[in-house]
């Protein structure tokens, strides 16, 4: 009996790292890279470059391709953007430890610096949200304003139902990640997906041209445990400080946006900001992947 399951583990383990092998080659990393802070960063820098600089910042159990489906090409004919696989996520690569929300806006803080960017516009989607919120507290003078688009933005007790497969003890992590989380997503991927884009169609195309296959790794596994597991306790530091920020900051939520609250972290996240604007269109949490031009109008009436 042990015998056998050896085997089967082996078996699952040499499965996990064909398909994920599989994926790497599907969907390469075809940006820049750059070492910063603990983070060999992916990132995409496009645009002309004396133009007023945008940076993109994505979710969790997501990549930079959430903008370059449609988005960022669209801004990119007169403004310079500069999408980012945040630390653990996409063809990012940790070279130290995991990095927590204060964390990773220290790392995208400092490349933002690297990169030489005078005082962009960040623009945060969904946990990107919560990223920008902490490096607009932490460094206010190195940002111009905040976009954020159906951002995590405040403690919640639950994961979203969506994401629960993720809530799991950290020493079940790694195992998981390399045996049962490839063969789980494979059954499950095209449901889950279809809560995340509710009440708007999933894209045909997404799994690629969005990347969406990437979360499937076993890296994109233990970094969406690890994101559920702090995000509470993130919140809880971050979200009674929101009254400190003194730059513009607005936010874009839709009504039918069944993964967050637009009224927890949307609503009340603009009155606790002074001056903040919030606007609610129709439609899911995918924004930028679902209504790019919606967003697009947005993005440049905020920019302006």
């Amino acid at each position: 009996m042990l015998l056998g399951l050896v085997v089967l583990i082996a078996a699952l383990v040499g499965w996990s790292a064909y398909i994920s092998g599989k994926i790497d080659k599907a969907i390469p990393a075809e940006g820049q890279r750059l070492t910063v802070d603990g983070v060999d960063f992916h990132y995409l820098d496009i645009g002309p470059r004396d133009a007023p600089a945008i940076v993109m910042i994505h979710g969790i159990l997501s990549n930079w391709r959430v903008f370059t489906y449609a988005l960022a090409p669209a801004l990119a004919r007169d403004h310079r953007v500069v999408v980012i696989d945040r630390p653990g996520w996409g063809h990012s690569r940790l070279t130290g430890g995991r990095l927590d929300i204060a964390a990773q806006a220290e790392a995208i803080a400092a490349l933002i610096g690297k990169l030489g960017l005078t005082r962009p516009l960040l623009v945060g989607h969904s946990m990107g949200g919560a990223v920008s919120l902490a490096i607009a507290l932490a460094h206010p003078d190195k940002v111009r304003g905040l976009a954020l688009i159906a951002p995590f933005t405040q403690p919640v007790e639950r994961p979203p139902e969506a994401f629960k497969g993720y809530a799991l003890p950290a020493p079940l992590r790694l195992p998981i990640s390399w045996t049962l989380a490839i063969p789980i997503a494979m059954r499950t991927g095209k449901a889950r997906t279809t809560e995340v884009f509710h009440p708007d169609p999933v894209p045909e195309d997404f799994a690629l041209r969005g990347g969406g296959m990437l979360a499937m790794r076993p890296a994109g596994f233990q970094s969406g445990c690890y994101e559920m597991g702090m995000a509470k306790g993130a919140m809880d530091a971050q979200a009674p400080c929101y009254g400190e920020l003194k730059l513009p900051v607005s936010i874009l939520y839709a009504h039918g946006d069944t993964l967050l609250d637009p009224e927890l972290h949307g609503t009340d996240t603009a009155a606790a900001i002074s001056g903040a604007k919030i606007e609610i269109v129709e439609g899911g949490h995918m924004l930028p992947v679902t209504q790019p031009e919606l967003v697009e109008k947005w993005l440049r009436r905020v920019a302006d």
